[in-house]
């Protein structure tokens, strides 16, 4: 079905996986196509509740392919049919969205990874905002979610600087949430991914649609936002199930509906 990703479903859970791996699975034209249409197709897949995204190989994503751009090729083109459709798409999705750094993220891979909900990475991931060494700036997002995840001062010395952030580092500096094995990664990841799958779908997409709304909004506007994702996560099936699980001192089986 694919050329450049593999896409299947684990229970609940559907995998991406970026599967160039002779080019450390670095975007060219064909796989911004592939990945769109993956992650439309988790979204609209009501028996897919996480969403995992990896890489095959050593790397996780390499950015993109300079070998596969002309000369004097319009970067803002790419950027506006490529990139930003699947930045967005993943932020956009009323469905927990993880990350699976197995190796190098660098460039718009980094990008890409910061746009998730989670990151876990393994002990042999590194992360580089490796733009400025080829006289670009960072794009796909990573200067809205860089400063937000370290902070200003950081993200403006890993952008500027293009320095490599080793795991260990980039669970210090806040840019994953788990640092795992490299033996131990894929099922850390499955474990991680499937405990998402099974909790209030609903309530996890509202909470992602509202906290990222509060970066641009006021107290009183986000008060507002949470008096109306509360009405709507009030009328869930999932709520009244954790209402009757409570009750009966059993555990909750959510549907996220």
């Amino acid at each position: 079905m694919f050329e450049t990703i593999s896409y299947e479903t684990r229970g609940k859970t559907a995998w991406i996986t970026l599967n160039r791996p002779d080019k450390l699975n670095a975007f060219n034209a064909v796989m911004h196509k592939e990945m769109a249409a993956a992650i439309k197709e988790a979204g609209k897949d009501d028996s897919v509740r996480a969403l995992v995204i990896t890489g095959a190989g050593r790397a996780f994503c390499s950015g993109q392919d300079l070998s596969e751009s002309p000369e004097g090729a319009d970067y803002s083109d790419i950027l506006r049919k490529g990139y930003n459709p699947m930045i967005k798409a993943i932020v956009g999705m009323e469905k927990p969205v993880i990350c699976a750094v197995n190796g190098v993220a660098a460039g718009a891979g980094m990008s890409l990874a910061l746009a998730c909900d989670f990151r876990i990475a393994s002990e042999k991931a590194s992360f580089i905002e490796a733009f400025i060494h080829v006289g670009l700036v960072p794009d796909a997002g990573s200067l809205y979610f860089l400063p937000r995840l370290v902070g200003h001062a950081k993200a403006m010395e890993l952008a500027v600087l293009g320095d490599k952030v080793n795991a260990a580092q980039a669970k210090e500096f806040g840019l994953v949430n788990k640092l795992v094995s490299e033996e131990d990664f894929v099922m850390e990841v499955e474990t991680f991914a499937e405990k998402l799958a099974h909790m209030p779908t609903k309530a996890i997409g509202l909470i992602k649609r509202y906290l990222n709304k509060s970066w641009e909004s006021d107290l009183n506007e986000v008060l507002e936002f949470e008096a109306q994702a509360q009405k709507i996560a009030g009328e869930s099936h999932d709520h009244q199930e954790g209402l009757a699980a409570f009750l009966e001192k059993r555990k909750p089986s959510y549907t996220g509906k």
